[in-house]
């Protein structure tokens, strides 16, 4: 029942989902949520990097557009454009090179984080940074500077050493931090708007035995519990917290699980066969009742407190710690489709913040039914940094219908939500629905001018392009 969110990526301005015979047209291209069906050119699912250069080529020379496709989680138009060729590098996932010794794997942009994990577990190594599920690509993790559960490693940016980017010239270029180094807080947070990242070298650490400790706890003491017990603490490598959606609780009671660091390292190898899917019927069915019923909100939030703290004191490594179940969380419906939201709120203004969060939801109408909260460690090395502070990051899971009234109120309700978040110093995360405006993107992001522009820098002639830029971008000539 380990619900984690990070993956469900919905693109929602659109105005209806996508009929039977869009989804059996090839050229018709949409999220999992089959909403905002758009027809491209073409998609190019190449293996070799002369299909890429090929494609470039012949966007430079016919106008065409590129974007950019991993698993197509990345929601708010991230990765197609209307006409665009659309390079799918799912099938470029090769393991370039790894170093044991010095603990760096390189790999091809199309790799997910289970190719990596299952080829280092044998070697005792972990990735060091990575979102909840590992289902993903590594150039798709890349381009929205993704994060996780470990405390001490924040954003993925820290744990990325280098990587060669197919530029809109046609061009291979190596970017590091001291080559070609203004790229590099570019193209990492940056969408795909820079170019195609063929392939990267990643650090990585010790696969590491974890303790579980689970402890329930009012919100209110949440921010001097972790700055005591979990920051504070050298033996806590990992964690994670979740706030009752229930409406018996709603936004009071939460639960947190720490990942301690086991006495016995030489245990480990005791626990590390990698975890697979399991109990996926049971646990759709669950959240189901969640999504559904207010009843089942208060059956699902409890159930769920009472799983992990029946598992106080169990082992799990690292790599099982970063293999959290996602096919459970896979959801059709023809009236209606789950999104996620995340913001980012400095540390110690969690309980204000909450208190805020929560008059404004209960004097809306939102079908919230799930939230969890991670830590993500201040930093700005990319352009686009969503955490110029300290922060939490609340990860909201909500259900929406799909009519044109219904989208409407979802969107106005979450300007309200990135309005509250705003005022507490707080941004929110750039991969899910374009439903901010333009002026709460500047607030939150100080430096998107300077983005979009370093953008047409690049690109002059804007051939890598998407419905983001589209949004945010193209207006600020």
């Amino acid at each position: 029942m380990l619900l984690t969110l990070g993956f469900i990526i919905v693109f929602t301005c659109s105005l209806k989902a996508a009929s039977e015979e869009e989804k059996n047209d090839p050229l018709i291209m949409t999220d999992v949520s089959g909403l905002m069906p758009i027809k491209i050119d073409k998609v190019i699912k190449g293996k070799e990097i002369e299909s890429f250069k090929k494609a470039i080529k012949e966007a430079r020379e016919t106008n065409k557009k590129i974007s950019i496709a991993g698993k197509q989680h990345s929601q708010g138009g991230h990765t197609y454009y209307k006409d665009a060729i659309v390079l799918d590098m799912t099938s470029y996932n090769k393991i370039l090179d790894f170093d044991k010794e010095n603990k760096t794997i390189t790999v091809q942009s199309g790799a997910t984080w289970d190719d990596i994990q299952r080829y280092v577990n044998p070697h005792g190594l972990a990735v060091k940074v990575m979102q909840s599920q590992n289902i993903f690509t590594v150039g798709g993790s890349m381009s929205v500077n993704v994060h996780g559960r470990d405390i001490r490693h924040g954003s993925l940016i820290d744990s990325i050493q280098s990587f060669r980017l197919l530029n809109a010239d046609g061009e291979i270029v190596r970017v590091s931090r001291t080559e070609n180094e203004k790229l590099f807080p570019l193209v990492i947070g940056g969408y795909g708007l820079f170019g195609v990242i063929l392939d990267a070298e990643i650090s990585l650490t010790v696969d590491e035995l974890y303790e579980m400790k689970t402890k329930a706890l009012d919100y209110k003491e949440y921010a001097d519990y972790f700055k005591q017990a979990v920051r504070g603490n050298e033996k806590v490598r990992m964690h994670l917290a979740r706030l009752s959606t229930a409406p018996d609780t709603f936004l009071s009671e939460m639960y947190v699980t720490n990942y301690e660091l086991a006495g016995d390292q030489g245990a480990r190898t005791e626990y590390d066969e990698l975890s697979e899917e399991k109990n996926v019927a049971l646990m759709k069915f669950l959240l189901g009742l969640s999504r559904n019923y207010d009843w089942g909100k208060n059956v699902f939030w409890n159930a769920q407190k009472s799983y992990f703290l029946k598992k106080e004191d169990s082992y799990i490594t690292r790599n099982n710690v970063m293999r959290s179940e996602s096919e459970f969380l896979e959801y059709e419906h023809e009236t209606n489709t789950d999104i996620l939201q995340e913001y980012f709120v400095p540390v110690d203004a969690f309980p204000d913040y909450v208190d805020s969060l929560r008059k404004t939801l209960t004097e809306e109408e939102l079908n919230l039914f799930n939230m969890t909260i991670r830590y993500v460690d201040h930093n700005e090395d990319a352009v686009l940094s969503y955490s110029r502070d300290e922060m939490f990051a609340f990860v909201l899971l909500i259900n929406q219908g799909l009519s044109d009234d219904e989208i409407k109120k979802t969107r106005n309700v979450i300007r309200k939500m990135i309005d509250v978040t705003l005022s507490f110093g707080g941004t929110y995360y750039l991969p899910y629905q374009p439903y901010p405006t333009k002026e709460q993107m500047k607030r939150a992001y100080p430096r998107t001018d300077e983005f979009f522009g370093l953008k047409r820098t690049y690109d002059e002639k804007e051939i890598f392009m998407n419905y983001f830029y589209e949004e945010y971008g193209r207006d600020e000539k």
